[in-house]
């Protein structure tokens, strides 16, 4: 960790650069064009996640340069290295969604490494999309030295026949095709301009939420969930997030002190009125496992409880990030709470200023995008944690995406072993209304890697069956679902959760507003069913994700590694 003594600041990095016996670590930064004053400034890792496969990501480089300008703008001395990253919409519906999740701990992983092997005194972690944003927060909570991140920014939306669109109306469209709705040649028009160009695709999906809550956990400047990507905006605060790096090496402010209870909680609050994706559940468990904060998903219902919902952007409604952007953005959201008493206004955020005065005087622009308090879309926030006999550690629906309709359902179980046995049956037509559709064995350990399944449930809305078909899984969903989509059933049938004595037929009760999800069956019937079920046999038996699956814990605890837990 860093100190000040007598006025002089220490680094961390003195450890490869001072001293007689670090003469052969200092040749090898002279290698690197260091000169004797670089040598004495601080040395701010800068986490690039620029690939060429994410649109999210496709112009990081550009962000990255900007944040190493700013870096060098406040005295100090940028080095880039990469991280991975995976596209969820491209490894969507076959194996490579089994990696997705899995990626997290990896950049999680990678960046504990590089940053601990080479001594770094700050971090600016540079991400956009999924999986990479919790990774990344997770290595700063972990690694606790001074950090923030920058997002690349959201993506505009498409505009198709004068309505904005995005990725998931191309995933929804393929169930109009196969429901008549929309030709074929339709589909490949709304397919060339739903996502036109660089950013986190342009919805409230998994990234933009995360990005939104980043701000909102305080670990990123005011403005990184909505500033579009391809502003000049953006690029602004990317230079600022880099200076103020170098700020906080020399405040010695950490991201223990700023990601505490107070702060988790208020991020889930934002959470609720934003309407944000069911994986930010499975995110901030995680990242508050790494901060030493426990989160309770009962408490998680006690927020949702409380917390208004006043902001419906899709796949829950028509608006986009760059409404939300014109609308006010995250602090005018920040605001609305705290002025009614919804948030803790004195927790600390990496401006080195606390909550309370970083929103004040942020003004809704546009009441339209996001309501009042007085006035919300509903009274009670955009997730539910739903708990019973089929899930006694808790599942998880996106309940502002749930139609009026389908918030109370009873109906059969139509069961299904995998993501693929399901989709071929959706688009066979092969259910009824009223059918709740189970696909089991997709968890953290039985995927493994706990798929995202957009597929099924945007083919269902393309179908126009989100009004009468439920959906559960032990799996997740993209933030871009919609519809009675409950996911992260938990345990998961691979550690013989309830979800595994499931067979066609049983009427399963869904009380989304009473926070239930019950199997019709009796505790014994349960039991005994699941004496009988055959050992599971692990889907997937070298590589890294065999390793994964054995060390992964349940989704209700963030589906971290666990180590023999």
């Amino acid at each position: 960790m860093l100190g000040i003594l007598k006025g002089v600041i220490t680094l961390r990095s003195d450890i490869v650069r001072k001293g007689l016996e670090k003469a052969p670590h200092r040749s090898l930064f002279r290698a690197l064009g260091f000169t004797d004053r670089e040598m004495g400034e601080p040395l701010i890792g800068v986490v690039n996640s620029f690939n060429e496969i994410i649109p999210g990501h496709i112009h990081l480089r550009e962000i990255t340069e900007a944040v190493k300008a700013g870096v060098r703008m406040a005295g100090g001395v940028p080095v880039e290295f990469p991280v991975i990253g995976i596209c969820d919409g491209i490894a969507m519906n076959h194996k490579g969604m089994k990696y997705s999740l899995a990626s997290r701990e990896l950049i999680a992983d990678s960046i504990e490494t590089m940053v601990e092997a080479h001594a770094f005194d700050g971090l600016v972690l540079v991400t956009a999309c999924d999986k990479i944003v919790p990774g990344m927060l997770m290595a700063a909570a972990r690694l606790n030295i001074p950090a923030i991140v920058v997002s690349g920014g959201p993506m505009l939306a498409g505009r198709f026949r004068g309505r904005d669109v995005s990725l998931s109306n191309v995933f929804e469209a393929v169930g109009q095709v196969k429901a008549g709705q929309m030709t074929p040649e339709e589909l490949a028009a709304l397919e060339e301009v739903a996502c036109p160009g660089c950013g986190s695709c342009a919805g409230m999906f998994t990234a933009n939420s995360m990005n939104c809550l980043t701000e909102a956990l305080g670990m990123a400047l005011p403005g990184n969930g909505t500033i579009l990507a391809v502003t000049a905006a953006r690029r602004r605060l990317a230079k600022l997030s880099g200076l103020r790096a170098v700020e906080l090496v020399r405040e010695n402010l950490t991201p223990g002190q700023i990601l505490t209870p107070a702060a988790f909680k208020n991020a889930l609050t934002v959470d609720m009125a934003l309407g944000c994706s069911t994986n930010t559940i499975l995110h901030l468990t995680a990242i508050a496992h790494e901060a030493g904060v426990k989160l309770d998903l009962r408490e998680i219902n006690a927020l949702s409880d409380r917390t208004p919902n006043l902001c419906r952007l899709s796949p829950a409604g028509p608006f986009h990030l760059q409404d939300l952007e014109e609308a006010g953005g995250v602090p005018a959201v920040m605001n609305l709470l705290l002025e009614a008493g919804l948030l803790d206004g004195e927790a600390l955020t990496v401006t080195g200023q606390t909550v309370k005065d970083n929103v004040k005087g942020r003004r809704v622009q546009r009441r339209e995008v996001i309501r009042s308090v007085d006035d919300p879309y509903s009274p009670t926030g955009g997730l539910a944690i739903l708990f019973g006999n089929l899930a006694p550690e808790g599942a998880v629906v996106k309940q502002a995406a749930v139609a009026p309709e389908m918030l109370r359902h009873r109906g059969p179980a139509r069961v299904f072993d995998s993501e693929e046995a399901a989709v071929k049956a959706i688009m066979a037509g092969n259910f009824r209304s009223g059918d709740v559709i189970v696909i089991r064995y997709e968890g953290p350990r039985g995927g493994p890697g706990m798929r995202e399944m957009l597929t099924p449930t945007a083919t269902l809305a393309g179908l126009g069956r989100d009004k009468d078909v439920a959906l559960v899984t032990d799996g997740r969903f993209s933030g871009a679902t919609r519809g009675a989509s409950i996911g992260h059933v938990s345990p998961e049938a691979a550690a013989r959760g309830p979800i595994a004595a499931l067979r066609d037929g049983d009427m399963v009760e869904i009380d989304i507003p009473g926070r239930r999800l019950e199997v019709l069956l009796d505790e014994r019937e349960i039991a005994a069913r699941l004496e009988t079920l055959p050992a599971f046999v692990p889907r997937v038996t070298s590589g890294y994700l065999e390793r994964y699956a054995r060390q992964v814990s349940s989704a209700s605890k963030g589906a971290v590694f666990c180590f023999g837990e």
